[in-house]
């Protein structure tokens, strides 16, 4: 049989030359484009933020509350499925996206006809035709999962990075065109359905794979399985994330959700940026080292540290400029959001290490195990919420604090264990740069309540940016001597460059 263009997707799932070195450097740009895509994403909030009313956000927010977990839901897991197991065929993909594409057709009529319900829980007319619109997210985010996937397989990373951006920069230009136009909060709904589409279009076009005749095999059985769990898991997870904006919304209204809403984008935003990306190059990585667990726990450890090293250290930093970095940005009107935001970015301390325990379950081929844990997580974070509550949003952030501090050791640990990594390996990994970030921070709060009560916010957030980082490098590198990830970046910018040079005629 003649050899096709999309036969490479199709190959052996196994480790070949430079793995190593391949994982970094799609890690590197993954991150890279995620912090693209997040700069896209505050640059047109700045914009939108001016043009609309907290209200406005918390109209949308009551209903990406409810109906936000599309891009979870769509693909079954399956694309973690695809990227983890040895070996795939063009039959049980093809089987895996119409499979898909009957689920988005299915969420997307089944959502449009609760708008009415969704409608009468909060009391708001309005949502009705937002969550008519909404309810075609189910179907755009379907067209895409497969393709996706393939390219994942296949570490192509720079490409997907690429469509990521591209996708992000246009739906981006629509939402802040129908800002200009004023559509009003019909520019925040626009963006989460145009996205996908983009989305799709670039992989369909990269990929060149076609689906064709289903084969409902085994091994699609097998991926299935694999994939709702994960997809369990996912669920539990939204749901108690979006426990706290339900509650929000029913008891404080569209304005108070508001402000909440966009403490918490910003705070998605940047745990998207340094986290997020990481996952689908870890999983296809540490996959292929599954038959030698030494090589593997290094692997693994070695990336957990460049996480802990850059990712913490930014939740601290936010933590310490936001109250004055949001006002400058967004305005005065916004100065509730960034009051919460200083206190949700403790959370991010240890919730950026948290979101690696996929990295493991999907590894070990046991998403039950993930689903698992997900559940226990889930109630323990509602309970959170509940305690929270009668204090209001400041309340509730104050319990996600404390609970992601109490869940992120015992939930890498409960991951690792069926590869034999347990958390006395997560604290040694990770305890000098949470140290030197959560002490960073209280030295420049410290500095702020001393030595800059009146100053203008935005030399203010400039000062304490400088006085963060100043202390978390003395601390962590001076102090801790933490120098593993320091060297692991040195030889990630001297391969990139050195392969580079090597290009030049």
């Amino acid at each position: 049989m003649k050899r096709t263009a999309a036969d490479v997707y199709f190959e052996n799932n196994k480790a070949h030359d430079d793995h190593a070195g391949r994982s970094l450097r799609g890690g590197a740009v993954s991150v890279a484009a995620r912090g693209v895509n997040a700069f896209v994403q505050i640059g047109s909030v700045l914009f939108l933020a001016r043009l609309l009313s907290p209200e406005d956000y918390g109209l949308v927010a009551m209903v990406t509350a409810l109906t936000g977990f599309a891009p979870i839901l769509i693909d079954l897991g399956t694309r973690d499925a695809i990227v983890q197991r040895a070996r795939v065929s063009r039959g049980e993909v093809s089987a895996l996206f119409w499979t898909t594409i009957a689920i988005g057709t299915v969420f997307t009529t089944l959502t449009a006809l609760c708008g009415p319900v969704i409608a009468r829980f909060y009391g708001e007319p309005r949502l009705t035709a937002i969550v008519l619109a909404s309810s075609f997210t189910f179907l755009a985010c379907a067209l895409s999962v497969q393709h996706y996937s393939l390219m994942r397989r296949h570490l192509m990373f720079q490409e997907l990075a690429v469509i990521d951006v591209i996708s992000n920069l246009l739906s981006a230009v629509v939402a802040v065109t129908a800002g200009l136009l004023g559509a009003g909060y019909w520019a925040l709904i626009v963006r989460p359905i145009a996205t996908p589409t983009f989305l799709a279009v670039g992989v369909w076009i990269r990929c060149r794979w076609l689906p064709g005749k289903p084969e409902f095999t085994d091994g699609v059985k097998d991926s299935v399985k694999f994939g709702v769990n994960i997809t369990g898991f996912c669920l539990t997870d939204f749901a108690s994330r979006s426990t706290d904006r339900v509650a929000i919304g029913y008891r404080t209204g569209a304005s108070g959700l508001g402000q909440y809403q966009n403490a918490m984008f910003v705070y998605d935003n940047l745990l998207d940026v340094l986290v997020y990306p990481l996952h689908g190059v870890a999983v296809a990585s540490l996959s292929k080292l599954r038959d030698d667990l030494g090589e593997l726990r290094r692997a693994w450890g070695k990336a957990l540290s460049l996480v802990a090293f850059f990712a913490m250290p930014a939740f601290g930093l936010l933590a310490s400029t936001s109250q004055d970095v949001v006002v400058v940005l967004l305005g005065q009107k916004w100065a509730s959001a960034g009051l919460l935001l200083s206190v949700l970015a403790f959370r991010g301390i240890p919730h950026c290490v948290e979101r690696t325990m996929g990295w493991l379950h999907v590894t070990a081929g046991r998403s039950d195990r993930w689903v698992k844990w997900g559940l226990f997580a889930a109630a323990v974070q509602v309970v959170g919420v509940l305690c929270g509550l009668p204090f209001g949003p400041f309340g509730i952030a104050v319990a996600y604090v404390v609970t992601m501090f109490l869940l992120f050791v015992p939930a890498v640990a409960y991951a690792g264990r069926p590869l034999d990594i347990y958390a006395g390996d997560v604290v040694r990994i990770v305890w000098r740069p949470m140290l030197a970030s959560v002490a960073a921070a209280a030295i420049a709060f410290a500095t702020r309540w001393t030595m800059l009560p009146d100053m203008h916010p935005f030399w203010r957030g400039v000062v304490l940016g400088i006085v963060y980082l100043t202390a978390y490098l003395a601390l962590v590198v001076g102090v801790l001597n933490e120098r593993t990830p320091v060297r692991t970046t040195r030889t990630l910018v001297r391969g990139y460059f050195t392969a580079r040079v090597a290009q030049l005629p």
